[in-house]
């Protein structure tokens, strides 16, 4: 199918492709009846070579003329019209006709990120619909056993009426016929039957409520089973991986809510088990299930709530510091904090004014941890929980946790804390690192998405995570099957780890270019050899910004010019780090860039953001009032130079004598010679 016919079945996106649209440098009436014409057409040639972009040109403005004639022959006049001023328009192009391939296969170039969005919008619906079914199946099937258990409780409490009942009938006449002196034979034996047959009855319904009673454990017992090992596990994995950045849900209402409900239920079932021992103090005869089974129930009753008990309690908030990066790295001698939670309420025996959430909570603020080795430790809370005669000891314990004794351990102790919950699923393996495992590619991704996402809600794009890959691996065409070491993430240092590269990346874009990042401005990873790749397509003042791949937390931009002899070059700065971030925004010096040449007038060579945006529309949001000579950053700007890359010197030789390392300055920042 053809790329716009596809593009006209996206009705969710149709307001995308009218902004699209919504411009004179390609009509959308153009772009819809001449779509197979301009789909067949080889505009990247044509951006390059003026010949055959003529030829295009020319072809387009024919094509125009057959339209026009076709909306005659229909008697449209508003067609008519249209097309007649757009041939006009176009004829501006006449003298650049490289320009107009250019616009066009911008156009085709960003209808592609719409119909790849939408592909991908689909697949990540298509899996959440089926997970959010799966998930909705398995909470369904849930809350109906939580209802069918409570509902069996409430069939138990009417059946233990009625056992009482029919125990007070059978007392009540048995202790009658023990007072009454009955001489008649046949009247005795008449009720010594009629005793008989109430007990018989008695009985009968003692061994089936001591049978109701087991197969309500028995559900509880199943509940309880799906509750610890299913549900808290995979609310466990949650919270590891919300601890590293993941939008996982972890919140603990719904849990709480069903552990409540077990026990809630298996405490009724101790109040049964307690009444049935009432009744057997009362009334027993030979052969009394209740004196042989009740002793078994109580155990397993018991076993069942201890179990459930134990399991509830839990840390709600991992371990961190007020100041830390995150959770789970505590710094010697300084205080964290920490949250417990005991995952099930009862009205009778919690005051929920001590709760906003109704629940159990203890919140230890004032924690000083002891002066360890930077291993993996975990801490333990123990408490014991008393109710309605039962006590039980309870044991919750933290993720595993490291403690350094210098911020500058920050960094690497992050880096554990990352890989250790990317990875393992037990919680208790101090071990882990004595022979970590390998990540997938998916796995490692993701983290590192989280990472951005959760500084700055955008997290990273397939292309982004493919320059990575390049990065690690070299150039590959599908990175899914590789795999990433420990000592390749944190360990080999060339010159510098990849995990001190990436946060040094984080770090910066949250503290300096997080409005600029989430908005889609800054392509980031990209190497410089992909880079060169797509503005050499583009046309003259096109630029993209980049992070410096051996600078840590550094920026940088680089744009395309045109030589003397017409060839496209590309020229790049040397990376703003937060040293010159901190001074000055990155959008005023994008703003205010401009290149200082003997006897020209300086100049800003930053036109277009790639592909084909102007500049001050992309940027101009951000900037302050006043700019050039009125900027109150000017100051800066005239004070501080900057060295152009090695590619730049070529286009100026003849203006310097000069090092062409440093045969250019910029009204910017100083900075290292190597370039990036």
């Amino acid at each position: 199918m053809a790329q716009w016919e596809r593009l006209m079945q996206l009705h969710s996106y149709s307001q995308q492709l009218h902004e699209l649209y919504d411009r004179d440098a390609l009509p959308m009436d153009v772009r819809h009846y001449l779509s197979h014409w301009i789909e067949k057409q080889e505009w990247q040639r044509a951006a390059r070579d003026p010949d055959f972009a003529m030829v295009l040109f020319q072809v387009l403005l024919e094509n125009l003329d057959i339209q026009h004639s076709r909306f005659v022959q229909e008697e449209s006049f508003l067609m008519q019209h249209n097309i007649r001023r757009y041939k006009h328009n176009f004829q501006r192009y006449q003298d650049e006709p490289c320009v107009l391939a250019s616009t066009i296969l911008w156009f085709l170039e960003k209808e592609k990120e719409i119909l790849q969005s939408a592909e991908l919008d689909e697949q990540v619906q298509l899996l959440r619909v089926e997970q959010e079914a799966m998930e909705t199946t398995s909470q369904q099937d849930l809350e109906r056993r939580m209802a069918g258990l409570r509902n069996e409780v409430q069939c138990l409490e009417h059946t233990m009426i009625c056992l009482e009942e029919q125990q007070d009938e059978f007392d009540f006449k048995y202790q009658t016929h023990k007072m009454e002196a009955v001489a008649d034979e046949a009247v005795k034996k008449n009720q010594v039957q009629l005793l008989q047959h109430l007990v018989n009855r008695l009985n009968e319904c003692r061994k089936s409520t001591l049978s109701d009673i087991n197969k309500l454990l028995d559900k509880a017992d199943d509940l309880i089973d799906i509750l610890v090992k299913k549900e808290l596990v995979e609310w466990q994995r949650r919270q590891q991986k919300s601890c590293i950045g993941a939008p996982d849900n972890v919140c603990l209402d719904q849990l709480e809510k069903w552990f409540t409900c077990v026990a809630v239920c298996l405490f009724q079932v101790r109040e049964f088990l307690s009444k049935l021992e009432e009744l057997v103090g009362k009334v027993s005869y030979e052969n009394d299930p209740l004196k042989a089974q009740k002793p078994g129930l109580q155990k397993r009753a018991d076993a069942l709530l201890k179990n459930l008990l134990k399991s509830s309690f839990v840390v709600e908030t991992q371990p961190s510091m007020p100041q830390g990066k995150g959770p789970l790295v505590l710094r010697t001698n300084i205080q964290f904090s920490v949250k417990t939670r005991l995952v099930l309420f009862s009205e009778k025996a919690l005051n929920m004014a001590e709760s906003q959430s109704g629940g159990m909570v203890a919140d230890f603020r004032h924690l000083i941890s002891l002066s360890v080795t930077e291993e993996l430790h975990i801490i333990y809370f123990d408490t014991v929980f008393e109710l309605k005669g039962m006590s039980v000891d309870m044991l919750a314990s933290s993720l595993p946790v490291v403690i350094i004794s210098n911020s500058s351990q920050q960094q690497s102790a992050w880096a554990s804390i990352l890989w250790f919950n990317m990875l393992s699923q037990d919680t208790k393996d101090i071990r882990f690192f004595a022979g970590s495992p390998t990540a997938t590619w998916l796995q490692f991704g993701e983290m590192l998405s989280w990472q951005l996402l959760s500084a700055t809600k955008l997290g990273l794009n397939k292309d982004q995570l493919d320059m990575i890959g390049h990065r690690l691996f070299g150039k590959q065409q599908n990175y899914n099957t590789f795999k990433v070491a420990w000592s390749k993430f944190s360990k080999e240092n060339t010159p510098f780890t990849f995990w001190v590269w990436f946060d040094g990346i984080v770090v910066m874009v949250k503290s300096y270019l997080e409005d600029l990042w989430r908005d889609g401005l800054i392509m980031g990873f990209v190497t410089k050899g992909k880079e060169k790749a797509l503005l050499k397509k583009k046309q003259r003042g096109t630029f993209l910004l980049r992070f410096s791949e051996s600078v840590i937390g550094g920026i940088t931009f680089s744009w395309v010019e045109t030589t003397i002899t017409g060839e496209p070059e590309v020229k790049t700065v040397q990376p703003f780090t937060k040293d010159d971030l901190s001074q000055v925004p990155f959008h005023e010096i994008i703003r205010n860039f401009q290149i200082l040449e003997t006897d020209n007038v300086p100049e800003n060579p930053l036109l277009y953001l790639y592909p084909n945006i102007p500049k001050d529309e992309a940027f101009g949001k951000y900037y302050t009032e006043k700019g050039g000579e009125d900027s109150p950053y000017i100051k800066y700007f005239k004070t501080k130079w900057m060295f152009v890359s090695k590619e730049c010197c070529f286009l100026f030789q003849r203006n310097t004598s000069h090092d062409c390392s440093t045969s250019f300055v910029f009204e910017m920042c100083v900075f290292t010679k190597a370039t990036t």
